[in-house]
């Protein structure tokens, strides 16, 4: 019996704003044909996607990849993750 492979997709993220006076990321990310805009009140640990079409397929990965880059990510910057799923 051989493994399967899961599908996998690679999303693109542009910060947009940052503000650390205000706790506060914005950004677009892109995947598959879908593209969103958010934001990140990383003092409240609240993130808010836009538009939310396929909303719940990114939400949880973006969540994840902001916490784990957070202080590397600067306005302007254009950064990259992997999905474990096909958009």
């Amino acid at each position: 019996m051989s493994a399967k492979r899961l599908p996998e997709t690679t999303a693109h993220v542009r910060i947009t704003a940052q503000s650390w006076q205000y706790g506060l990321i914005e950004g677009d990310v892109s995947a598959g044909d879908f593209e969103w805009h958010f934001k990140w009140h990383f003092r409240r640990g609240e993130l808010s996607v836009k538009p939310s079409q396929g909303r719940a397929l990114i939400k949880e990965p973006l969540g994840r990849f902001l916490e784990k880059q957070d202080y590397q990510l600067e306005p302007g910057g254009d950064y990259a993750f992997t999905i474990r799923a096909e958009l």
